[in-house]
């Protein structure tokens, strides 16, 4: 087990870096639930510090959830390169089918193509994209939203 991985999905170590560095994800209840090279879950739930006017979860809280599960994989993408990688989402795009009334786990599959990004990035020394896709589910398996993230991978020097 990665470093990393070891401190994503350990709950404190979580609570404390969403506190330190993304405070909106800790007070929407985001978490991350599972984590390996291949696919990462991240669950927000369905209440009230993540809900809209409308009885559903927010469009924002969903998005950190998502984010979160294809960030968390290129983050332990970007540990495994041999120099220090930056990363950064150049592009987003979120499609809603149905509304979110209980807890929303959003899962990305796509470890292998932030993994090559990022050794693009560091081999050609350029930036490098990985178009990455996240969705979310409620237990019963109703699909509520899908998010493409494009994330930038950038060698430093």
């Amino acid at each position: 087990m990665t470093e990393r991985r070891r401190k994503m999905l350990n709950p404190l170590l979580m609570r404390f870096y969403f506190l330190a560095k993304l405070p909106l994800a800790l007070m929407a209840g985001v978490k991350l639930r599972e984590l390996d090279a291949e696919h990462a879950v991240a669950t927000v739930p369905y209440g009230w510090r993540s809900t809209n006017p409308f009885r559903s979860t927010y469009f924002a809280a969903l998005a950190m959830a998502a984010e979160l599960s294809t960030g968390a994989l290129g983050m332990m993408a970007a540990d495994q390169a041999p120099k220090p990688v930056a990363m950064l989402i150049i592009n987003m795009t979120a499609a809603f089918e149905k509304k979110a009334t209980a807890l929303a786990a959003f899962t990305c599959a796509d470890g292998a193509k932030l993994a090559a990004a990022v050794a693009r990035a560091v081999e050609t020394g350029e930036p490098a994209t990985a178009e990455t896709e996240s969705v979310g589910r409620m237990a019963d398996g109703t699909v509520v939203a899908r998010f493409t993230f494009t994330w930038s991978f950038k060698a430093r020097r």
